[in-house]
């Protein structure tokens, strides 16, 4: 007897299976089609507004540089009363516009849950950053706009996502992440650095089915700020170069001293309730305006000591500081360190990368002094790429961006063990990446209030005392949870009742 294939050959398949295998591949598939023009047009718009943001940024302190070169000590008066009126604005649903922007979008990224990412991540808080931002240039914050760029990147891009379906937490994360990516590029015209930062420093690893997403991303946002801008370096074209010998000791002592340095500066503008730093978390916790006023007024007061000040980014004197014919006093690098850390005290909007290269700069001018018969250019540099690195612990990224900036390839080598140094010796004063630290107490404060609100709530309903009020000292940007009451995700994405 015969069995049920004997009777003839297999049938072939119809044209509709046909069909539906090539709808299901990748390659074809209309979701993943959806998905992929999602990403392409939102990184259109992170090109965008990447570039108005950066073309306002420059006229925000450009406006404030014409007055206090007009009037030197105009600046006092309206330095201190910009930082008391951005404290003020920032102190409701607009928190999380407050510091750099980076933490935010990693903590949206590490957490899982809706309502914690529309806290840091809405289409509000991303038109504020960009608006906050531009007014503490305009009132000659010591503050950078690319952090800024990053965390409106991830905005728009995350909203954009949700508006269309994609608000599954996994999908929703990949938009986050590419944004974030796309912003860094657009900011400084580094596509490159984009994608290792997105590797880097906001996800930690690199999953294969994201790349090519990713790439087109950022690929997409830097073709839109090439076609506006044109092909520029961010400093200009440097063709320096470091010989093997002698002018190695150039690596060492910039990737100690830099490196150490901005562990410092990690570790002064981090949260805690101990010391000097759990002084001034206290004292900004009672008096935010007040206090923020006090950081402005710090700020006016270092810049009387310097010809060019310390507002801004400053993109100017690192500029003239690697063109070796800047008119910055030798404490430059200095006195900067401290400006950076009085804006940031402050708790107004404005990212660190710029006035980080900014000290890192001024640091490699002092260092030149103990490095005779070495290109002082080379110095400078390497000393803002072991700067970078030892703030942002995040090496890699800091090489590429320094290579970037300045079109630079002949010192890739140098670079990169400058900065693998600087952030080794970083880790000796902050045991942990600053972005990284900043998220995790964005995440920790949230959790904090939604756990305190939740015993309040039981403690109504059974007239019990009520839970202990939270650690005074925390992130200045930390999200205040919606106030109606409703289910939420833990961080693993997981809905609790």
């Amino acid at each position: 007897m015969s069995g049920p294939h004997e009777d003839g050959p297999a049938p072939r398949p119809n044209g509709n299976g046909r069909l539906q295998r090539l709808t299901d591949s990748e390659l074809f598939s209309p979701l993943q089609w959806r998905r992929r023009v999602l990403f392409w047009s939102g990184a259109v718009l992170v090109g965008l507004a990447a570039v108005g943001f950066a073309q306002a940024a420059d006229w925000a302190f450009g406006v404030f540089h014409g007055v206090v070169t007009e009037h030197r000590y105009w600046a006092f008066a309206i330095t201190p009363v910009t930082f008391a009126v951005l404290a003020w604005l920032t102190q409701g649903a607009l928190k999380p516009t407050r510091g750099s922007g980076i933490p935010q979008a990693i903590a949206a990224l590490k957490v899982e849950d809706e309502g914690f990412r529309q806290s840091l991540l809405s289409l509000r808080v991303a038109i504020g950053k960009m608006a906050l931002t531009l007014a503490a240039l305009l009132g000659g914050a010591s503050v950078g706009r690319e952090g800024p760029t990053v965390h409106v990147g991830a905005g728009l891009l995350y909203s954009l996502g949700r508006r269309f379906g994609f608000d599954e937490p996994a999908a929703a994360g990949r938009f986050i992440l590419a944004g974030s990516a796309a912003g860094l590029a657009a900011a400084f015209n580094t596509p490159l650095a984009g994608v290792v930062f997105a590797i880097e420093e906001m996800s930690g690893t690199f999953e294969h089915r994201m790349s090519g997403t990713l790439l087109t991303a950022v690929i997409v946002s830097g073709v839109v700020s090439l076609g506006i801008l044109g092909n520029y370096a961010y400093f200009g074209h440097f063709d320096t170069g470091l010989p093997l010998g002698k002018a190695w000791w150039a690596v060492l002592a910039t990737g100690i001293v830099c490196g150490l340095a901005g562990g410092l500066f990690a570790r002064l503008i981090l949260p805690s309730d101990t010391g000097l730093r759990g002084w001034v978390g206290r004292l900004r916790a009672r008096q935010p305006v007040l206090f923020a006023a006090g950081c402005g007024l710090a700020l006016v007061l270092l810049s009387q000591l310097t010809r060019t000040g310390l507002y801004g980014t400053g993109y100017a004197q690192a500029k003239e500081i690697l063109e070796h014919h800047s008119a910055t006093v030798q404490g430059f690098g200095v006195m900067k360190f401290l400006g950076n850390i009085a804006s940031y005290w402050a708790g107004i909007p404005g990212g660190i990368f710029s006035p980080a290269l900014a000290v890192g700069a001024g640091l490699g001018n002092n260092l030149t002094l103990i490095l005779p018969g070495v290109d002082p250019s080379a110095v400078v540099l390497l000393a803002m790429a072991a700067y970078l690195s030892g703030v942002t612990q995040a090496p890699l990224t800091a090489t590429v961006i320094s290579m970037e900036l300045t079109a630079n390839q002949q010192m890739v080598l140098p670079i990169m063990a400058t900065c693998l140094l600087a952030r080794a010796a970083s880790s000796l004063l902050s045991r942990k990446p600053v972005y990284r630290a900043l998220a995790d107490k964005l995440i920790e404060g949230y959790e904090q209030e939604l756990a305190r609100r939740t015993t309040e709530n039981r403690s109504e309903e059974n007239d019990l005392p009520g839970a202990p009020a939270r650690p005074i000292v925390e992130d200045p940007a930390t999200p205040l949870p919606p106030s109606h009451d409703h289910p939420h995700h833990d961080s693993h994405g997981h809905r609790s009742p």
